[in-house]
């Protein structure tokens, strides 16, 4: 498999373990809806959790892309982009595709502290809680790392809220109470 076959093969690995979920995928599923066969497939990936791990590495990558360009579109400063990180969820949420978070799911699904899709997983939200952490020190927060934290709390919260609950609403809610946080924590 050419290497741009073997991109394609996750992009539509991506499309079927989030729609689907890891465990309820099994290899028949992924041959029929990607078209690639069992044996090419496992001349790239050894296991299915290999697949897995490529495919949330690559959906790493293409969400904070998105979120984080989304991000600066709707806001130019620090706090500002903190506020308009749960507006840019908001529209995450009402997408007919959405399905909640796929690293959420992940670590529902592998939820062995050491197992490679939960590690990678896991990476996926340190980056998140860097990413606020340095808003939150741009803006000026007294200790960046709490606020940081706090608002990465909200993100996850209103996720999960979102998709158990079908509303887009838990984005508006997040976003009022990270106002609160953030005018706390900028306070002098």
């Amino acid at each position: 498999m050419r290497p741009n076959k073997k991109d394609e093969l996750v992009r539509k690995a991506l499309t079927v373990f989030y729609r689907d979920g890891f465990h309820a995928t099994g290899m028949d599923k992924l041959v029929a809806e990607t078209g690639v066969s069992k044996t090419s497939i496992y001349k790239h990936f050894r296991t299915k959790e290999e697949l897995i791990v490529a495919v949330l590495k690559l959906r790493d990558e293409s969400f904070r892309e998105w979120f984080e360009k989304r991000v600066d579109e709707l806001a130019d400063t620090p706090a500002g982009k903190i506020l308009a990180s749960f507006d840019a969820l908001e529209e995450w949420f009402e997408e007919d595709s959405y399905r909640g978070c796929m690293f959420i799911n992940a670590g529902a699904e592998y939820n062995c502290k050491d197992d490679p899709i939960r590690v990678e997983a896991a990476h996926h939200k340190q980056v998140l809680l860097e990413y606020f952490t340095e808003l939150a020190r741009q803006a000026g927060a007294r200790d960046p790392g709490i606020l940081g934290c706090r608002i990465l709390l909200l993100k996850e919260g209103a996720i999960v809220t979102s998709s158990l609950l079908g509303t887009a609403q838990p984005a508006c809610d997040a976003k009022e109470t990270a106002r609160i946080l953030l005018d706390e924590a900028l306070k002098r």
